[in-house]
C-alpha cells in the first residue's frame, strides 16, 4: 500500500482554513485539494510491502512516544514554482521537524527505501495548477496574512493514499488513517 506519516490539523483549524479558502478569488486552472486531503506529510514512504508493516508500526510508535505534544497553527501561504499553492505552519516547528526526522528514520529502519534526505519544509497543499500559466498571485495575496488558531499536535498518523479513480473528472486521491500513535515525550 502507498503510505506516508503525517500530522493532521484539528477540526477547528480545518474550519478556519475552509473559511479563508472560500474567500479566495476564483482562479482558472487550479485543482483544489479537498479538506479530507489537508495534512502535513512528515515522511512519504511510497509503496510499502505488507511484511514490513509490523516493524513500521513498532518504529512509528517508538518515534511518537519519544516526542512530546506541541502547539502548531496554520500560517501564511506560499507556492512551489507555478504549480502548487500551500499553507505553512508556525508554532512548534522544531518539534514538527524532529517528528518528521523520526518518522523518516522509523521507515528506513523498518526496511523501507526512502528518498534522499532533505530539510523538512512544513506545508499543507491547497491547490495544484493544471498548467504552468495559472496565476497563483491572487490566491497568495488573499491567503498571505492567514493566521490560524493554535492547536495541540498530539498524534503521529500513518496514512494510506488511495489513487484517484481513473477516468472520473475531478477525482482526487482518498486518504485513510491506518495507524495512529499518541505523542507522549517519554
Amino acid at each position: 500500500m502507498r503510505l506516508f506519516a503525517a500530522v493532521l490539523p484539528s477540526s477547528d483549524a480545518v474550519a478556519e482554513l475552509r473559511d479563508a479558502v472560500q474567500a479566495v478569488p476564483a482562479t482558472e486552472g487550479l485543482r483544489w485539494t479537498g479538506e479530507a486531503g489537508w495534512h502535513f506529510t512528515l515522511a512519504f514512504m511510497g509503496e510499502v510491502a505488507d511484511p514490513l508493516l509490523p516493524e513500521l508500526h513498532t518504529r512509528l510508535a517508538r518515534a511518537a512516544a519519544r516526542t512530546a505534544p506541541f502547539p502548531l497553527r496554520l500560517h501564511g501561504a506560499g507556492r512551489f514554482g507555478r504549480r502548487a499553492l500551500w499553507i505553512g505552519a508556525a508554532g512548534g516547528l522544531d518539534a514538527l521537524r524532529l517528528l518528521a526526522e523520526r518518522a523518516d528514520a522509523a521507515a528506513r529502519r523498518a526496511g523501507i527505501p526512502m528518498e534522499q534526505h532533505r530539510r523538512y519544509a512544513p506545508h499543507l497543499t491547497l491547490a495544484r495548477a493544471r498548467h504552468d500559466h495559472a496565476d497563483l498571485r491572487p490566491c497568495l495575496d488573499a491567503l498571505a496574512g492567514f493566521e490560524g488558531t493554535p492547536w495541540q499536535v498530539d498524534a503521529l498518523r500513518l496514512v494510506r493514499s488511495n489513487p484517484p479513480v481513473p477516468g472520473v473528472p475531478g477525482e482526487q486521491p482518498r486518504y485513510e488513517v491506518v495507524g495512529q500513535w499518541p505523542l507522549t515525550g517519554h
